[in-house]
């Protein structure tokens, strides 16, 4: 038999504080070690998009199911209505990491990302299923690798719709009505070429302040989709609004991508999973309510003029230099998404 001490009571008080210390490290014999849950991670995602809208809709629900499909193990915090800076500005954030995600228009997006510019070229699509077709068949796979490339995770698109004119003094039926016009840019190539192209004088401002430069006459108008329009108020500052669909503005969602490749795959497939459920719903939702919408400018007070498809050509040929300038200038990658475009729209119209 092994020898075994005597067991005194100085051996039998060190036992007995041993095995104290080993059940409360839950390690004792015949005890699991207890490993303290990870902390959620957390999702600040950012929009100038105001409450109360189908954009904040949308993230409310995205937050909601990403949320409840993770059992908690992502939090998402919502900020709309530009609570953390201009868009311009929380991309920055994001791309930076002092913020998670944002949700954003391709025009604020381009500040960043130059490639996504193509998707805003004047007149590239006539309706929204080209658009769509195109963004998902030819467009969304190389541009998550240019968003990659900046520091971004592409989400997924949403709807933010077709920008038209809107002005203090009169209908815009030809180019040459905004010529000399003082009319407010978003801080982007295309848009600046687009407002060069027609003969207007581009004023930048962010989308946080254009209500304001309307009001004080900054500006005399601008171009932006009807829903947004509305919702942000600038209609309270024109009299005229004119449908010319002459640039399709989607928005996307992005998150800093350092923070996505963090996550565990598991997770990460939750927000992407999630949100190409949501991309349908978004772009729905958006164009719905079109009609309604255009009822509700008009009982603002607000003239409405649709532009003829005879109409649209001189502001169609008077932009179409914007497609060479892009090439020209945003690099050989820009200008192989274009051509993956116009070859997509180009089956998509028949060879016409």
């Amino acid at each position: 038999m092994p020898f075994r001490p005597p067991l005194t009571r100085a051996r039998a008080r060190l036992l007995a504080n041993g095995l104290a210390l080993l059940l409360a490290c839950g390690l004792a014999p015949g005890a699991h070690a207890q490993t303290p849950p990870p902390e959620p991670a957390v999702l600040k995602l950012a929009s100038v998009a105001p409450d109360k809208t189908p954009w904040s809709e949308l993230l409310k629900k995205f937050k909601t199911e990403v949320e409840a499909k993770t059992a908690g193990r992502i939090q998402v915090k919502l900020y709309l209505g530009g609570q953390l800076g201009d868009e311009n500005e929380t991309v920055i954030k994001c791309k930076r990491g002092q913020i998670q995600g944002v949700g954003a228009s391709t025009g604020a997006l381009s500040s960043q990302v130059p490639e996504v510019n193509v998707v805003e070229l004047p007149y590239l699509f006539r309706t929204e299923k080209e658009a769509d077709t195109v963004i998902d068949s030819a467009l969304d796979a190389p541009l998550r690798e240019a968003f990659a490339s900046y520091g971004f995770q592409l989400g997924f698109w949403s709807e933010n719709g077709f920008r038209s004119f809107g002005t203090k003094d009169d209908f815009v039926k030809t180019p040459a009505a905004l010529k000399g016009k003082k009319m407010r840019s978003q801080e982007s190539f295309v848009h600046l070429e687009t407002w060069k192209a027609l003969g207007a004088s581009p004023v930048p401002v962010p989308t946080t302040e254009v209500l304001t430069a309307l009001q004080h006459g900054t500006v005399d108008g601008f171009d932006q989709a009807l829903l947004y329009t509305i919702a942000a108020n600038w209609a309270s500052s024109i009299k005229f609004y004119t449908v010319s669909n002459h640039i399709y503005q989607p928005a996307l969602i992005v998150y800093n991508k350092p923070w996505f490749d963090k996550l565990a795959p598991d997770l990460q497939q939750v927000l992407i999973e999630q949100g190409k459920a949501m991309q349908d719903f978004g772009r729905k939702k958006v164009r719905k309510i079109t009609p309604q919408l255009l009822d509700l400018i008009r009982g603002q007070g607000v003239a409405i003029y649709e532009l003829t498809a005879a109409e649209k050509v001189p502001f169609e040929k008077a932009t179409f230099g914007v497609r060479a300038a892009f090439r020209r200038t945003q690099g050989a990658k820009a200008a192989a998404l274009l051509d993956l475009a116009e070859r997509a729209l180009s089956k998509l119209r028949g060879g016409k």
